[in-house]
């Protein structure tokens, strides 16, 4: 199973734009440029064009023209999931040989295809492999779980842990400078 770089970048790329569209004193959502996302995540401006088109015509984004246009989400944060952002980009997580075909012993779709075991062969047994289902319900176990985390989620997660690597830095440095006053100075406290 495989997640290729067009499902990541695309999922990157709507948290970014998530994350920026949302001015703090704003009354409205503000458009964010794909050459500041391509800054900010490291992805080719050219790929994004080439992502933000298919999420605009799957409405997941909107364009917005002109002087201090960009981009802006079609939809609120809760209601775009992961799911929906990768499928957007036509992208597929897929676990199976058959990409889902129910084919996989080379292309075979009708017939029988003889699996032999203990030199016997199992009966009824067409077109996919013995663990097909096996993959095929990883396949919506994965889809199931991506369409459970929304846009909405990984804001959170992604402030949370922001704010928390501020906390823990705190904390840290805070720690470190009590255990330095606290140490013994003097040979007589070190037991000399």
């Amino acid at each position: 199973m495989r997640l290729t770089t067009k499902g990541r970048f695309a999922v990157t790329a709507m948290l970014d734009l998530a994350l920026y569209e949302q001015a703090p004193a704003a009354e409205r959502r503000l458009p964010v440029t794909l050459s500041a996302i391509a800054e900010r995540q490291g992805i080719s401006l050219s790929y994004l064009e080439q992502l933000f088109g298919k999420l605009r015509r799957k409405n997941i984004v909107d364009s917005v023209r002109g002087p201090g246009g960009g981009y802006v989400l079609a939809s609120a944060l809760n209601a775009i999931s992961v799911a929906d952002i990768i499928a957007a980009v036509d992208e597929e997580v897929d676990a199976t040989m058959c990409g889902g075909k129910e084919d996989c012993h080379s292309g075979e779709t009708s017939g029988h295809v003889a699996h032999r075991i203990g030199g016997g062969t199992l009966p009824g047994a067409v077109g996919k492999c013995m663990t097909h289902d096996l993959w095929a319900n990883l396949n919506q176990k994965v889809h199931d779980y991506l369409d459970s985390v929304s846009l909405a989620d990984l804001v959170r997660q992604t402030r949370e842990r922001e704010a928390g690597i501020s906390t823990i830095s705190a904390s840290i440095l805070f720690t470190q400078h009590s255990q330095h006053l606290s140490k013994p100075t003097t040979s007589a406290a070190l037991g000399a």
